[in-house]
């Protein structure tokens, strides 16, 4: 499989905290951000902090899990199809901002494809914005 990017989204409870942390302590280089998620140039790859939003607050931990690991690639349908072909159960899903296809590896960690062409978008937008 060929990727265009690659990435890390950290989904968390204390949202702003956690911007603050990467993005004033760390330094890291925004690359876009929304209501509610932040993206950050990681190394060659992406860090995107996102708020929780299926924390409960009456359970110690979140339904979801609190990382995915993120693949960008050019067709999300295709490589879901591929990986369904191949018994694996995947859960595709289209929105305004993106197609992503979520499915997990042998161990239970959560992984994702996500359309690059809407990504590099959402990146090129937030660079207008600044200019």
């Amino acid at each position: 499989m060929d990727f265009d990017r690659t990435g890390i989204i950290l989904y968390v409870l204390h949202y702003q905290e956690c911007v603050h942390f990467y993005k004033d302590i760390l330094a890291l280089p925004v690359l876009f951000e929304t209501r509610t998620l932040i993206c950050f140039s990681f190394g060659g790859s992406y860090l995107m902090v996102e708020i929780d939003d299926e924390y409960e607050g009456d359970k110690q931990y979140s339904k979801r899990l609190s990382t995915c690991l993120r693949m960008n690639v050019a067709n999300v349908k295709i490589l879901a199809q591929h990986l369904m072909a191949k018994n694996i159960s995947v859960d595709y899903q289209e929105h305004p901002w993106g197609t992503v296809a979520k499915f997990f590896d042998p161990d239970g960690n959560l992984c994702s494809f996500k359309d690059s062409k809407k990504f590099e978008i959402q990146v090129n937008e937030y660079k207008d914005k600044l200019k």
